[in-house]
């Protein structure tokens, strides 16, 4: 009989207690999920029972995010190369040695990174809406950029309403063409950590942080080029953040990599989890054991 009971698990890395969710069996391959902002791994919730059919899923919260802990920014520092340092202690600390990686928003410079510090570990990338090149990013970066070139704290204070539920709400409904399909609990929930005491503050950091993935993007591409890992790039076509170009600049480093879309917004397993575990299946189906 196939194991697809999700376990909900929490370990201490680097005195953080990361809680994670996994499934299948554990002999199985492992595709490791990273979830992206504002969400956690509840996002994964329809996706990982029809991955863990075939497959061993492990889905960790970032710190600062979900059931994760998130210490106060003059605790911990949130940039992204602490989140990746965190994950690669993570990965370590379960024994992974082998796995796929699915990278979704601000999981994707996290898993980048930990690919490029693993390139022996990763048997493939499935990128969500996990953008990596310049052409991906919309104009509703405008604001986050101007933020990037002055550090103010009038630029920093203008991008709190990032972090309301009007923009949590916006994130999840934009570009959907049927609403009904967005669980309520899945933008509430993650409404709920944003609105913790002091998380405005680390989001903020993590908002002036990301242009150090942009000043990334070169050695991304230079890592898919000497590596070649397989790709698979899952887009809903109506995200107002990563716009398709950013899915299709894909092609230029790894001319194989397949690129699919489906008529949805920036979270596409809210309304396509059912079709885009189909896609990922056959993807996994293609990579080494």
């Amino acid at each position: 009989m196939q194991n697809t009971s999700v376990h909900y698990r929490t370990i201490q890395v680097s005195n953080l207690n990361i809680f994670y969710r996994e499934a299948g069996e554990a002999d199985a391959p492992t595709i490791l999920l990273l979830h992206g902002y504002p969400t956690s791994s509840h996002m994964f919730r329809n996706l990982i029972p029809i991955l863990s059919k075939k497959y061993h899923v492990i889905a960790p919260d970032l710190p600062g995010f979900g059931y994760s802990d998130a210490p106060g920014h003059d605790q911990f520092s949130y940039t992204f190369d602490n989140l990746a340092e965190i994950m690669q202690s993570f990965i370590g600390q379960l024994g992974m040695k082998r796995f796929a990686v699915y990278v979704f928003d601000y999981g994707a410079p996290v898993g980048f990174r930990l690919a490029m510090a693993n390139p022996e570990k990763v048997t493939g990338i499935i990128s969500q809406n996990g953008n990596a090149y310049e052409e991906g990013l919309s104009q509703d970066w405008n604001p986050i950029q101007k933020y990037w070139e002055d550090d103010s704290a009038a630029n920093r204070n203008a991008l709190k309403d990032f972090v309301s539920k009007e923009a949590t709400w916006y994130q999840y409904h934009e570009g959907v063409s049927d609403a009904s399909l967005i669980a309520p609990e899945s933008y509430t929930l993650d409404q709920h950590f944003l609105d913790r005491q002091g998380n405005v503050e680390i989001q903020l950091d993590l908002l002036r942080d990301y242009r150090t993935n942009v000043a990334l993007y070169p050695d991304f591409h230079a890592y898919f080029r000497s590596t070649r890992p397989a790709l698979l790039a899952v887009w809903g076509n109506k995200d107002p953040f990563f716009i398709p170009a950013g899915a299709e600049a894909y092609k230029q480093d790894l001319p194989d990599a397949t690129v699919k879309f489906y008529n949805t917004g920036h979270f596409a397993l809210e309304t396509h989890a059912a079709e885009i575990g189909t896609d990922i299946l056959a993807f996994m189906s293609t990579l080494p054991a």
